[in-house]
């Protein structure tokens, strides 16, 4: 009988705290993963929202100019469309990938291209880290960078993997259906 009793890492008492903790933190994540999913599609939606609507202001317009006009990828839209036009253009683009990444709610197929869509611009945002002159702290040198653009250009290395995980997450759900 002592035996059993005994608080050895083999016995059925500290057997059942193991299970128990287990079995608790799977019922946790039951519950943790469908918020974080729906967490990660909402606040993309969100951020495109926000970014989209602010391109058809002038101040945002005029933001770009640096970014865009020194990138290779990017500063041939300055010789189709006028500033405005462009960041007009842009804000058209950044609304139509949140909202495919919204309708993730009507069909995964249409968050698995926004997340597509928008992993791609991000590549192209990160682009403009080797592109636009003032990243990188002169005194300091690399990978000392600045606040702005450097540090503002950074965070899409976040974004980039969110938007790459919404369109596996999304194309693997359309597939599965």
């Amino acid at each position: 009988m002592s035996r059993i009793i005994s608080h050895s890492p083999t016995s059925p008492i500290a057997l059942s705290r193991t299970i128990s903790w287990r079995d608790q933190s799977e019922r946790l994540l039951a519950y943790a993963e469908p918020v974080s999913r729906i967490g990660l599609y909402a606040s993309l939606a969100i951020i495109y929202a926000w970014f989209g609507g602010m391109k058809f202001t002038d101040y945002e317009a005029q933001g770009l100019v640096p970014l865009v006009e020194n990138s290779p990828l990017l500063r041939w839209f300055y010789a189709l469309f006028s500033v405005r036009g462009f960041s007009t253009f842009l804000g058209l683009v950044e609304l139509s990938i949140g909202l495919l990444i919204a309708l993730r709610l009507s069909s995964p197929i249409y968050s698995a291209a926004g997340g597509l869509l928008s992993a791609g611009l991000f590549v192209t945002t990160l682009s403009f880290m080797i592109s636009t002159p003032g990243v990188v702290v002169p005194e300091l040198g690399a990978p000392a960078i600045t606040v702005a653009p450097g540090q503002f250009l950074l965070k899409d290395v976040g974004l980039f993997a969110a938007s790459f995980w919404v369109f596996t997450d999304s194309l693997k759900a359309a597939i599965r259906r």
